[in-house]
């Protein structure tokens, strides 16, 4: 039986390992008591954080799906609220229905086009009448998502954004973006962060995706809301005291490696379409790509029925070879491509797929 020694980690973006400038700013970070308010190193990472996202200010919390939890519930303080989000958005799918659990918060799901946006006539035919609030539940609050993870990465412009933020100024609504991967859309449009975010009432980004941070990700709004924020994030148990620690590395990674997004997004199609020694992914026969969805760092694949293979046997057969991938159904896979993988790591994925789905090696030769 052949050792596997190679490597190659594409199941997410979060699984990058802190580097050595984060791993010596976390020894050296001067620390306090956070929940008291006193932690120099946390002040400082979210004052550049609400500066970048153009917000008065700013909130670490442990995790994306606290900080879109936290966010829907100082939006909609009142049980039986509703919000307005994509069917294939993130908080509906991945967070636990935490809205709904922990808020009392109603789900009213519009369709997310095959971009990530939602109709704008279609949110707005979603949002409920006051004038018959014996029967509905009272519309709070619109989510949108930038960049789109279930649509493959895809990019919400600013201008579209604008609008969905004035539909909800016309109806006297909030608007939440989820910013996971606010800073993939930033780069891959060419915006600045605080375009993109705008119209948004509140704002999350992730600081442990792309950006390589060990954890957190970071919440923005105006001083009103993080206040509100701020005690919300204890009552679910996310007020932590010596968090120095973790925002200096997550200063090294905005400071450091926001410029390594574009590479990320290059290697993505790369991997998608074509390398200089070997076609990519799109070029195996019985494999499918829908490349217009490639803007950032996430790949999808469908595995069709000529391939003669299934997701299961794919990945099993992947991760035989030390490429690691994740599962999106029964005939999709999903790769996630980060600043810790190179370009060399591309080409050994696409010649790895190359000779399971087809038995023959490509061009670099995997036997």
């Amino acid at each position: 039986m052949t050792m596997v020694t190679r490597r190659v980690d594409l199941r997410s973006d979060t699984v990058t390992k802190p580097t050595e400038t984060m791993r010596a700013a976390m020894v050296n970070a001067e620390v306090d008591d956070d929940v008291l308010g006193f932690d120099p190193t946390a002040a400082s990472l979210e004052k550049k954080m609400a500066k970048i996202m153009g917000k008065e200010a700013a909130l670490f919390v442990p995790s994306g799906t606290m900080a879109n939890l936290i966010c829907v519930l100082v939006h909609c303080q009142i049980r039986g609220s509703e919000v307005i989000l994509g069917d294939y958005s993130h908080i509906h799918i991945y967070e636990n229905g935490g809205i709904s659990t922990l808020g009392g918060v109603h789900p009213r799901t519009v369709k997310n086009n095959e971009d990530g946006t939602m109709d704008i006539d279609r949110i707005e035919e979603s949002i409920r009448d006051p004038s018959f609030e014996i029967c509905y539940p009272t519309t709070r609050l619109i989510c949108l998502e930038n960049s789109h993870a279930h649509s493959g990465g895809r990019c919400l412009s600013a201008e579209y954004t604008d609008k969905v933020g004035e539909l909800a100024k016309k109806y006297g609504l909030k608007l939440h973006i989820d910013g996971a991967r606010i800073f993939n859309a930033s780069v891959a449009l060419g915006v600045s962060v605080h375009r993109l975010v705008q119209a948004a009432d509140s704002v999350t980004a992730c600081l442990s995706k792309g950006l390589g941070a060990p954890a957190g990700t970071v919440i923005a709004g105006s001083k009103d809301f993080i206040n509100k924020a701020k005690i919300l994030r204890k009552t679910l148990g996310g007020g932590m005291r010596q968090i120095g620690v973790l925002c200096a590395a997550a200063i090294v990674a905005v400071e450091e490696n926001v410029e390594k997004l574009e590479g990320d997004h290059k290697k993505a199609k790369i991997l998608a379409v074509f390398h200089s020694l070997s076609a990519g992914i799109n070029n195996i026969k019985g494999l499918k790509v829908d490349l217009d969805s490639v803007e950032t760092n996430i790949v999808f694949f469908d595995i069709l029925k000529e391939s003669g293979t299934n997701g299961d046997e794919l990945m099993k057969k992947l991760e035989a070879h030390g490429v690691l991938a994740m599962p999106e159904g029964p005939c999709k896979i999903r790769l996630a491509l980060h600043h810790q993988i190179s370009e060399h790591d591309v080409q050994y994925t696409i010649s790895c797929i190359q000779k399971i789905v087809t038995g023959l090696p490509d061009k670099n030769g995997v036997n």
